[in-house]
């Protein structure tokens, strides 16, 4: 990757116009980030910040950002052999309150649950009113046959690690991720449980700030590797962006990535390019609430957005991908 380069205690500002891009479009794509309400938008190529808008340094709760950031930690651990993707969630041990999980749900595997094909349609925390509605009933599916956007397996996972590792998923960021990538924000009490009667295992929520989280996607634009380090296994990766589910959307779903089959990389068999209003991204961290870590390897790019007061609706969606289309276009060619 010609080019390559990586922050240190602070991150490097380039010039856009002295970089080759288009100024014009970025301010374009600045307005829509002021205009979509964004606390801050970032753009990162070839490991500078080359634009910027809102607070960087501010931190916010992030939403279904967080499950990203487990699959990393996941990643590490099954390389290291304390989690393994084809253990059955009775060999682990891993139930939850009443209805607890019939026998054929506890043969759902550790790797069914990172795909969101786990097949059980327990009540969880964290959900929001469209996952309630949009819930199969319990036992409608077997294992991996069906994908559901499943706040229950990513919330179990939380557990399976926290117990593999026998600490918290927010130290284990800390640890193996957070100070490794030099992270100018976070720390571990940063991360918060939503703890309720629904279900034992609870949803894990980070404080993080954009630009804490352009160095976990430069991290993953690197493929793992860290100044010639590896911090999470390039084969993880890979796996994890490859598409495993077509959702409703037309976008691909991996292991807690979301993929579009864009930006020239073959993903698997099942990827195909259904919707035109997917911004051109190889495969985003997504959450609700206007915030995206959006990945584009062709253009050696990440963009991060951070909103915490937008509502969730299509409308939203279609908004956020018009920022990371306009910094798409203002690239380099």
């Amino acid at each position: 990757m010609k080019g390559a380069e990586y922050p240190g205690e602070k991150w490097n500002v380039v010039s856009a116009a002295d970089a080759g891009w288009n100024v014009d479009l970025l301010a374009e794509a600045k307005a829509a980030a002021r205009q979509f309400g964004s606390i801050a938008s970032v753009a990162i190529h070839r490991g500078s910040v080359v634009a910027s808008s809102g607070s960087a340094s501010k931190k916010v709760v992030i939403r279904s950002v967080r499950k990203s950031l487990l699959s990393a930690l996941i990643g590490i651990e099954v390389k290291r052999g304390r989690i393994r993707l084809d253990n059955t969630l009775g060999e682990l041990g891993i139930d939850d309150v009443a209805p607890s999980l019939s026998e054929a749900e506890k043969q759902a595997t550790v790797g069914d649950l990172i795909k969101a094909r786990s097949g059980i349609y327990h009540p969880a925390l964290a959900e929001s009113e469209q996952m309630k509605a949009n819930r199969p009933v319990r036992g409608s599916h077997p294992r991996d046959s069906h994908w559901y956007y499943n706040n229950w397996d990513f919330n179990a996972l939380g557990t399976i690690y926290e117990r593999a590792t026998g600490r918290s998923v927010f130290d284990g960021f800390h640890a193996d991720i957070a100070v490794p990538l030099g992270m100018q924000d976070f720390h571990p009490d940063d991360g918060a449980y939503l703890r309720g009667p629904e279900s034992e295992h609870p949803a894990y929520h980070f404080r993080m700030t954009a630009r804490d989280l352009a160095r976990f996607g430069l991290l993953y634009l690197r493929k793992g590797s860290w100044r010639g380090t590896e911090i999470v296994p390039r084969a993880w990766i890979e796996d994890s962006t490859k598409a495993y589910s077509i959702t409703p959307d037309g976008s691909g779903y991996g292991y807690m990535w979301w993929t579009t089959g864009r930006d020239g990389e073959a993903q698997s068999e099942a990827t195909v390019l259904r919707n035109a209003d997917l911004p051109r991204v190889r495969y985003f961290a997504h959450g609700g609430f206007g915030q995206m870590i959006g990945v584009l390897p062709a253009a050696e790019l990440v963009v991060v957005n951070l909103a915490v007061s937008r509502s969730r609706s299509a409308e939203e969606q279609r908004r956020l991908g018009d920022i990371v289309r306009l910094v798409a276009r203002a690239a380099p060619g």
